[in-house]
């Protein structure tokens, strides 16, 4: 897994949620979320006619990726999802700015991701827990406990393998 050392942790990066090309699905899927939440938000008989339009486009989207990603999740800027099959989300999950989720990942129970995570593939995160900011979740880790800030972990169950500069284990 690639990380772009440049993301920001605090400020949404929208442009990394901009469809590519005409098959994107991780974008396409995201656009449908982002359009129903901001029709959801005006109100009036347009946006509910304009709801029912992204809620056909988001069940599109997740019937092509076979994923799950409700509607009503809190998500901020800058989700990447670059490989968008079989991802599994909480709806009472929260996702902070910049992450990434690879294929098959699981966010299940109340998890929380901080700004600029990046779950790679695989792996499953149990909650309720915290993945702090710049963490990283190797492939196919379980995780079952909160993750320090700056933290790489792996494995099954996880376990911190290192740490970023920059970061200390609290």
């Amino acid at each position: 897994m690639q990380i772009d050392q440049n993301v920001s942790a605090t400020e949404p990066d929208w442009s990394r949620e901009l469809p590519k090309g005409f098959w994107d699905p991780g974008p396409k899927l995201l656009r449908a979320l982002r359009r129903y939440q901001s029709a959801q938000a005006r109100g009036g008989l347009f946006a509910i006619l304009m709801s029912k339009r992204w809620v056909l486009s988001h069940r599109f989207w997740s019937l092509m990726t076979q994923s799950e990603v409700h509607l009503n999740m809190q998500i901020a800027g800058g989700l990447r999802l670059p490989h968008p099959t079989g991802i599994i989300v909480h709806p009472n999950a929260k996702i902070g700015p910049n992450c990434q989720l690879m294929h098959q990942v699981t966010l299940s129970g109340d998890v929380v991701l901080e700004g600029h995570v990046d779950v790679g593939a695989g792996a499953k995160v149990i909650g309720p827990l915290t993945i702090g900011v710049d963490a990283e979740v190797g492939a196919n880790a379980v995780v079952t406990n909160d993750v320090p800030a700056g933290a790489v972990v792996g494995g099954v169950p996880a376990r911190v393998l290192k740490m970023k500069p920059g970061y200390e284990v609290s």
